[in-house]
């Protein structure tokens, strides 16, 4: 996915979070209600995740100099794995504890309906943000299943959004069904377990993520079929007699390194063998335009 397309998911989903912070917070101080607030500092963290995001694009695109060779492109995994961090810690770990508070010491919440309204609002916004950035990714992605894309996507800013938003649907639904069940049936808990719930989404999502950036930020490889084109690529080709395993490592959504060992036909000379490898280099980043750097090695015995 292009920059351009990961920015307008992540500005619909800081609105988005923006708005509705502010009205959870004001709905959650003024019925005392602990999911309310959870959910507050929920959208609050989401906020400051999508303008940490933004920053990471910003800083990923400078272009390569001296100290950083093949650029920033791996700035973006850095920034996405400081959002995991944050989810996990702010999110989830706040959530918990107002949970646990609020069960220990029960608070009535009073003029529920501002509630209903505020997390209905909120449900209809956190929908739309979600809506834009599943449209955004499946203009790359759309051949997978959802979970299945998202773990072959290399875009770490796109897939968060949408982790984040995931996420933030189904913490609204639970702090209804906890209001509920608490004004209904007249269990004050409630609440309270409602918001630790949410806290425990959150945490899952936070891991979630943070394992899928760790693999990119680490240094992943292309995916399988990628990989199989490249092989193809010299396979076809009657000069190559034989090639080692093909190397690569992604520096950024759209930025891959490729190495390879590779032995030509004794009888080409040297400058034959180098007009050669030109061309293959051109062939790798014409079928697979994310190949950016191609480093082959000419070998006389090439080892698997």
């Amino acid at each position: 996915m292009s920059a351009s397309g990961s920015k307008i998911s992540i500005y619909g989903a800081i609105i988005a979070n923006l708005g509705i912070a502010i009205s959870k917070f004001f709905a959650g101080s003024y019925t005392g209600s602990a999911a309310m607030i959870s959910e507050g500092i929920h959208s609050l963290v989401d906020t400051s995740n999508g303008l940490l995001l933004l920053l990471g694009i910003k800083k990923s695109q400078r272009p390569a100099d001296k100290t950083h060779p093949f650029g920033y492109g791996m700035e973006i995994y850095f920034w996405s794995f400081v959002v995991a961090i944050l989810i996990f810690a702010l999110g989830g770990g706040i959530a918990i504890y107002e949970g646990i508070l609020h069960i220990i010491t029960p608070v009535e919440v009073s003029n529920i309906n501002v509630n209903y309204i505020v997390l209905s609002v909120a449900i209809l916004l956190e929908g739309t943000s979600l809506l834009v950035a599943l449209k955004q990714f499946q203009k790359d992605n759309g051949k997978y299943g959802l979970i299945k894309s998202m773990r072959k996507s290399k875009d770490s800013s796109t897939f968060t959004v949408i982790i984040e938003d995931l996420g933030a649907m189904v913490g609204l639904v639970v702090a209804i069904i906890g209001l509920f069940v608490g004004d209904y049936f007249e269990i004050p808990i409630a609440d309270g377990v409602a918001s630790v719930i949410i806290g425990l989404i959150l945490t899952g999502m936070a891991i979630f993520l943070a394992i899928e950036t760790k693999a990119l930020l680490i240094g992943e490889s292309m995916d399988t079929d990628s990989v199989v084109i490249l092989e193809d690529i010299l396979k076809m080709n009657e000069h190559v007699t034989e090639h080692g395993l093909i190397r690569s490592v992604h520096f950024g959504p759209t930025g891959v390194m490729v190495g390879v060992d590779v032995h030509f036909d004794a009888k080409y000379s040297l400058e034959q063998i180098e007009k050669e490898i030109v061309q293959i280099e051109a062939r790798f980043k014409e079928k697979v335009p994310e190949v950016k750097h191609v480093f082959i090695e000419i070998k006389e015995d090439v080892s698997h």
